[in-house]
């Protein structure tokens, strides 16, 4: 296919039609569209845009260039949650077998890490044999009998993106907001769920710097969504600091597995509720809120969660022991502890610093074909903000390359000097987006009672 014609309409300001977009996206999936031109046309729709027809007929171009999964055979509703990507952020391994536990199938479709934000599948697979490319087959037996599984995009899912995306990367495009609503949801609207939450990331430490900027992002998002039938709501979320005490993927699975057991870090377990209590409030619409929210703190505290999570994980093949303090995952083969260097407080780390440095630590990747280093990874052993001790541990940093642990050692005590006053924490809940418009919220008894 000759893409001249589409990039010179676009380069012109021009919306293209709906036959040009689902040529193109034809052409881009049966690999008969040159790179270059492929190239040139995002960058014609990063610098012009594309209005929501343009987005909406891209999206369903994207998601129907490979396989469709629908659920209606299914006596559940189905939901889903997509986060934009933070440092730390492993809420997907608490809230899919939380959500499956409470009435809601969870076919969840994760991704991987890339910069300096983790992945959800490279955290699944630090656990020894997990395995997330499942066939359409086997996707399907296992949200059919267990509510929940953890699967990647394959090449059946939205191969067309998987295109776009690689040459977007590499091309200056990535921030081109069409691009990015079609690139998120014709995943999601492959894997099929009815129900979507975005956990859309604001701050240092995520992609969207800022609040109006991820507001015009979430608004496109779940706009685009509805248009498809499917419920959605967006809730901003404040990535300034590591989330959680964990970052890695080994060290972020035992974090996860301390929710799940009914325990872990208040802001973390605070944050994976309100994302669940919103999925199941979408999948369930007549439920209240309140309610929700003391069903889930009940399936954390009796072990119904993580029993579930412990059963999806065996049922992909993973060998996880949930009762050891390791949790059967890979040991590190470096371990070294910071301690404080000075009498004051537990300073408020960079989230955008502290996920950089734990990529150079192994924990993630700069490029897509980087090798992961499964027990890489650090844990904050004091709260933001608290007192320490001159000499007390404050972090535990580990891997399996003793050279990288050193040096990040090193790095960390720049970064980690105690303060004479502590620091403020703003609150992780920052606003909902939904049928009713845009609400702001402080914590999360606002999202519970509509306040």
């Amino acid at each position: 296919m000759n893409l001249l014609p589409l990039i010179l309409a676009k380069r012109a300001g021009e919306a293209l039609d709906e036959d040009q977009i689902r040529e193109f996206v034809a052409a881009v999936s049966r690999g008969e569209a040159p790179d270059y031109q492929i190239s040139a046309l995002l960058m014609a729709i990063f610098c012009r845009g594309m209005d929501r027809g343009e987005t909406v007929t891209l999206t369903e171009a994207m998601a129907s260039s490979g396989d469709l999964h629908d659920w209606n055979e299914l006596d559940l509703p189905t939901t889903d949650k997509h986060s934009t990507g933070g440092v730390g952020d492993k809420l997907s391994l608490i809230i899919a077998p939380l959500a499956a536990v409470l009435g809601a199938a969870v076919p969840m479709l994760s991704g991987r890490g890339l910069g300096f934000t983790g992945g959800t599948l490279d955290k699944l697979e630090s656990i020894p044999g997990l395995e997330t490319r499942l066939t359409r087959e086997r996707f399907r037996d296992l949200v059919a009998n267990l509510d929940c599984a953890f699967v990647g995009q394959s090449d059946g899912i939205a191969p067309a993106d998987r295109k776009l995306y690689a040459l977007r990367d590499v091309t200056g495009t990535v921030e081109s907001l069409p691009l990015i609503v079609s690139s998120i949801l014709s995943k999601k609207l492959a894997a099929g769920p009815a129900n979507l939450v975005i956990d859309l990331k604001v701050g240092r430490g995520a992609f969207m710097k800022d609040l109006d900027q991820a507001r015009r992002l979430g608004s496109a998002l779940r706009e685009t969504a509805v248009s498809f039938g499917r419920r959605c709501s967006v809730l901003y979320t404040r990535m300034e600091l590591p989330l959680g005490r964990a970052v890695g993927n080994a060290p972020e699975v035992l974090e996860s597995l301390e929710v799940l057991g009914g325990g872990g870090e208040p802001e973390l377990r605070e944050l994976a509720l309100a994302l669940t209590v919103e999925m199941l409030g979408l999948a369930r619409p007549d439920a209240d809120r309140a309610s929700l929210l003391a069903e889930c703190e009940a399936a954390l505290g009796d072990g119904r969660a993580l029993n579930r999570f412990a059963e999806v994980v065996a049922a992909q093949g993973g060998r996880l022991d949930p009762a050891a303090e390791d949790g059967g995952l890979p040991a590190p083969a470096a371990r070294r502890l910071l301690e404080a260097a000075a009498d004051g407080h537990m300073p408020l780390p960079d989230a955008e610093a502290v996920g950089r440095l734990c990529v150079r630590l192994g924990a993630g990747r700069e490029r897509a074909e980087d090798a992961v280093d499964p027990a890489a990874g650090l844990r904050f052993l004091k709260d933001w903000g608290e007192p320490v001790a001159a000499g007390e541990p404050i972090l535990r940093v580990e891997g399996s390359d003793a050279g990288r642990v050193d040096r990040a050692l090193g790095e960390l005590a720049d970064m980690l000097v105690p303060t004479p006053e502590p620091g403020l924490a703003r609150p992780l809940l920052i606003g909902l987006e939904d049928e009713s418009g845009y609400r702001e919220l402080s914590g999360l008894a606002d999202l519970v009672t509509g306040s």
